[in-house]
């Protein structure tokens, strides 16, 4: 059953009285908020094993090793590099 078929279930009428589904939800005890640390909203860290997954995955199926850090580009402009001083 959705949270909405719930929710109609025991207040039919909802929509007059909640602006949103979640809300009347809310009111009604079918949903809590939880209390988490900062760090866990982080999508990156959230998510940070589901791509080393897929990362792992990909290097299983076509080879290779971990990603490399590029090559730092080289001054076109003519000028000494900063550490040939």
């Amino acid at each position: 059953m959705t949270l909405r078929e719930r929710v109609e279930q025991i207040l039919p009428g909802w929509r007059r009285w909640y602006p949103s589904l979640f809300d009347a939800a809310n009111d009604l005890g079918l949903i809590r908020a939880e209390v988490c640390s900062p760090g866990s909203l982080l999508l990156s860290r959230r998510h940070a094993s589901v791509q080393r997954a897929a990362e792992d995955a990909h290097r299983e199926q076509w080879g290779g090793g971990p990603p490399e850090d590029p090559p730092e580009r080289e001054r076109w402009d003519g000028a000494p590099s900063e550490d040939s001083t």
